[in-house]
């Protein structure tokens, strides 16, 4: 598709492309509006700069994909329990997505995709990871695509949401967390294209084989979905966005900043059951 509404200059040729020409924080028109959704099956995640969002406004763009999702560990604000806020500073003991993971993959219906915009960044460091599991799975051998087709994976947040109130010092007990099983492979609703979906942060175990068997499937299909070829380096400036399809993506941060702050806000746009 070419682009009339939207600059786009691409990060490189497997995922990511900047996006400028456009104040995603004002109203936006039908085109700019369609491009954006072309631009996201086409790129698999989007980096903006230069962005002003209140609350409010990053919530209005996030409907424009979807209705919005709480998180099912950390509901926001008062007035705004769409937004999971995203902060670190010299006090963190922990900080959100650390790990190779897609958001939420322990939904039934996990998310479509995640838009964040961080206001405060630190003097160095701080990016974040993200690649591409069309590239993982289109890398991967005939014969192993063959043997992946039709099984399916456990996915829970148990683990994950409890580590993080463990180290916050959050009491959890008697909260449940969700879980579900999706393909081990799925089929993107948009684009069509096959992706790896399995992940460091939800993943259990892949239901139709032995515990062993898959202990060791999972951990080769993790080592290979963040080779360093499939990923794009997203370097923040105050007031950056990203905005990442979690159905073809994995992505992580990166906690090199200590004790620097790093502070925003994203929303997450529901998606649907994958197949």
């Amino acid at each position: 598709m070419s682009y009339e509404a939207l600059r786009i200059e691409v990060a490189n040729p497997r995922i990511g492309a900047f996006v400028s020409g456009i104040d995603i924080a004002a109203p936006l028109s039908n085109r700019e509006i369609s491009e954006l959704h072309q631009a996201l099956a086409d790129y698999q995640v989007l980096f903006f700069r230069d962005q002003h969002f209140t609350l409010d406004s990053q919530k209005a763009f996030g409907r424009l994909f979807g209705e919005l999702a709480i998180h099912p560990n950390t509901p926001g604000p008062d007035g705004h329990p769409e937004i999971l806020p995203i902060h670190a500073d010299a006090t963190s003991t922990r900080v959100a997505g650390e790990y190779w993971h897609s958001d939420v993959s322990c939904d039934p219906e996990p998310p479509l995709g995640s838009i964040l915009h961080l206001h405060t960044v630190p003097p160095s460091g701080g990016d974040t990871l993200f690649a591409s599991m069309y590239a993982a799975y289109d890398t991967l051998s005939p014969r192993l695509k063959t043997y992946l087709e039709g099984l399916t994976a456990l996915h829970s947040g148990e683990r994950s949401y409890r580590r993080t109130n463990r180290l916050l010092g959050i009491d959890d007990r008697g909260r449940v967390y969700p879980q579900a099983n999706h393909p081990v492979v799925r089929t993107h609703p948009v684009t069509k294209r096959k992706a790896l979906y399995v992940n460091r942060g939800f993943t259990y175990r892949i239901n139709e084989v032995s515990e062993d068997e898959s202990d060791a499937i999972l951990n080769y299909l993790y080592d290979h979905a963040e080779r360093p070829e499939f990923q794009v380096r997203f370097q923040w400036q105050p007031h950056s966005v990203a905005f990442w399809d979690n159905r073809a993506v994995q992505h992580m941060a990166i906690w090199d900043y200590f004790p620097s702050v790093r502070s925003g806000a994203r929303v997450t746009v529901k998606g649907d059951t994958p197949y």
